[in-house]
């Protein structure tokens, strides 16, 4: 199973950072090999937002789509997504986040598995070049839309 985490430090607060990893339908417009982002459920509570939503990742022909369990932890600043569907045979994403001095310190990891051996062994080898390439088109995205001037 390919499993790894980032840290990162982006110049906004911590506030907008949370409301765009938790904004999935506009995932599409930066995220790479994103093709589309859907939130069917959304379950609001004191401290704690639940969803359920998919994404389907790929290229025009080959393309997947999966079913997350989305729980923001407001109190702890911390996301977690679990699969509940789809190509995925394993996924635990964690987000923590917390604002240090107007920016925002981010520590994601994650953990998967995909069902199919073929393309679970094609992922294991483009894992690490497509994880820092979708941590960087969202700390882009967060410095274009948020950034502390």
């Amino acid at each position: 199973m390919p499993n790894a985490s980032i840290r990162k430090i982006i110049p906004c607060k911590k506030k907008d950072l949370i409301k765009m990893i938790l904004d999935i339908e506009k995932y599409p417009e930066f995220v790479p090999w994103c093709l589309n982002g859907k939130i069917h459920k959304v379950n609001e509570m004191n401290d704690i937002i639940e969803m359920e939503a998919d994404l389907t990742v790929g290229k025009k022909f080959l393309n997947q789509t999966y079913k997350s369990h989305v729980t923001y932890y407001k109190n702890k600043d911390k996301i977690l997504v679990n699969n509940i569907g789809g190509p995925l045979k394993h996924l635990k994403n964690i987000w923590q986040i917390r604002e240090i001095n107007n920016q925002s310190e981010v520590n994601f990891s994650i953990d998967f598995e995909i069902k199919n051996i073929f393309y679970n062994m094609i992922m294991k080898k483009s894992f690490d070049k497509g994880l820092n390439e979708i941590a960087s088109a969202f700390e882009k995205r967060a410095i274009n839309l948020f950034k502390n001037f």
